[in-house]
């Protein structure tokens, strides 16, 4: 059973409460804002965000959780691993911050923290912490509307289908992320279509694993090859601080 989260675009009242939650308990610093970040609200402090739409639309946009993750398939460290609970967590002390995640996701959510002395990525990991605990994500629990929440994906599929089904009219007869990309773990139900979430194309049906694994064969080679070269500009520099060392200690003997 995989966890996951349903977000009733038509009961979101854009409070943020959902936004601030998630700040809170991932103790997020507050954000500054940068000319290169996509308009969406994401960064790499910010989690999750609500984007505004025409006619009082809120949706909130976050990491999907992909059943079959791309990022996690172009993580050449495995810094990215999806969780036997569901959602795709996240080990910054594997990451060296090659952004191949970024490149990989279908849904342009990871992004780069340029404000760490070791720039790493950040994304929503749904609090897989609290889920393991027995609690539900942050974001779902302050909902006051319960526009989004947590549950056990195949539930939440049922009741998807079950308001769209009960209520004829009101919403697009689609479940957002019940299909894309082999599935997701955070699924969405409108009255509007949601085709600008899928940022910068629109993913179709077939997981994005099995296109990237060709790519991926060539890492470990290119790793062996920056290895060496990494490891001669270590000894270059270690060689040159040394001698610097040994020019200074012998200028003071000369002086003395």
């Amino acid at each position: 059973m995989s966890k996951a989260i349903l977000t009733d675009i038509t009961k979101c009242i854009g409070c943020l409460e959902c936004v601030v939650a998630c700040k809170d308990v991932n103790k997020l610093d507050r954000d500054a804002p940068r000319s290169w970040h996509k308009d969406d609200g994401l960064s790499a402090r910010n989690w999750t965000s609500i984007i505004e739409k025409p006619d009082s639309h809120y949706i909130r946009k976050q990491c999907r959780h992909c059943l079959e993750p791309a990022c996690v398939s172009a993580c050449p460290v495995g810094a990215l691993y999806k969780t036997k609970e569901g959602p795709i967590a996240y080990d910054p002390g594997k990451c060296f911050g090659c952004r191949y995640c970024m490149v990989a996701c279908p849904y342009g959510i990871p992004r780069y923290d340029w404000d760490k002395p070791a720039a790493y990525v950040q994304k929503c990991n749904m609090c897989i912490d609290r889920i393991k605990a027995g609690k539900q994500p942050a974001c779902t629990e302050v909902c006051p509307t319960k526009a989004t929440i947590f549950g056990e994906r195949d539930e939440l599929l049922k009741e998807a289908h079950r308001r769209i089904k009960e209520n004829p009219g009101k919403y697009i007869n689609k479940v957002y992320g019940e299909f894309e990309v082999g599935g997701t773990s955070v699924l969405y139900i409108s009255d509007i279509d949601l085709g600008f979430l899928t940022y910068p194309l629109t993913p179709g049906t077939k997981a994005l694993p099995k296109t990237t694994s060709t790519a991926m064969e060539s890492v470990p080679f290119v790793f062996v090859g920056m290895g060496a070269v990494m490891g001669s500009l270590h000894w270059i520099i270690k060689r040159r601080m040394k001698l610097q060392g040994q020019s200074q200690e012998h200028s003071k003997e000369n002086e003395e």
